[in-house]
């Protein structure tokens, strides 16, 4: 049988958290989540990515369970194929608060998730996916991003920095929307008051877990909701200022294993 695990749910981040640069999962990494599966412990993926660019990394992962996708917006089931939860941000919303940035910062370029477990990333002209390897469709004009429901939108400047670019978003922009910082190259405006702890407060009460429960793993400070929800929280020693200062601890870099390092020792092998 198997021992009563150090902690019933881990909650990691993918990019910059458990994927390494070069969007791979290590073996040692797998070895140490299943360790922890074989302890009791369920592993939830938690990720700013939507659905559709999450699925093949559960695969990989051959996870049939739950994953928290688009910031919190989305619930998914990778069993069933099927979002068990999503919300959607009000185009016209978005269109306002991308105006009102614009009046403050001038020019950014845009990107938008469209919502579903088929939904597209669109891109208008001028913007650069930060992650080069994910599949994005280009647009002709920014009005064609809100031809289908979508579940956030992704905004770069040309010369400010992410961190200057997220402090006037959020001067701005208000109730409209939220505002977060999840990357290189990753503002992102989300539904007001959805967090990755929105997502995955909603799927762990689906899986019969609590925060107190609850280990997570990020990198930047849109995982900060996350560890302020969670019992303890592990930053990368590659986060960003902001979370390592809310972090419970800090452990090796997304390329030198550093999950693997700390469930390595909450779950010792037999």
């Amino acid at each position: 049988m198997a021992a009563s695990p150090a902690y019933a749910l881990i909650a990691t981040d993918l990019d910059g958290t458990l994927l390494r640069a070069d969007d791979t999962l290590s073996d040692r990494s797998l070895t140490a989540l299943a360790r922890a599966a074989a302890s009791g412990a369920r592993h939830l993926v938690v990720t700013g990515r939507p659905a559709p660019r999450v699925r093949p990394l559960l695969d990989d992962l051959g996870s049939t369970g739950l994953a928290v996708c688009g910031q919190g917006a989305q619930v998914y089931d990778a069993g069933a194929g099927r979002l068990l939860w999503s919300v959607t941000l009000d185009r016209e919303l978005a269109e306002t608060a991308l105006g009102k940035i614009e009046a403050e910062v001038g020019q950014v370029y845009a990107a938008v998730d469209q919502d579903g477990v088929d939904g597209l990333t669109l891109i208008e002209p001028g913007y650069l996916m930060p992650h080069p390897t994910l599949p994005a469709v280009r647009v002709g004009r920014r009005d064609d991003l809100w031809c289908e429901p979508i579940s956030k939108v992704l905004l770069r400047h040309p010369y400010l920095s992410d961190d200057e670019l997220a402090v006037t978003a959020r001067s701005v922009v208000g109730s409209l929307a939220t505002v977060t910082m999840s990357g290189p190259g990753t503002v992102e405006l989300q539904p007001c008051g959805i967090t990755k702890a929105t997502g995955l407060a909603l799927a762990a009460e689906h899986l019969g877990l609590g925060p107190e429960m609850t280990i997570a793993f990020g990198d930047m400070p849109n995982d900060i909701p996350m560890f302020d929800w969670a019992a303890h929280g592990v930053a990368m020693a590659n986060a960003h200022t902001e979370l390592r200062a809310v972090a419970d601890e800090v452990t090796l870099s997304n390329e030198d294993d550093g999950i693997a390092v700390v469930l390595e020792r909450l779950f010792p092998e037999a």
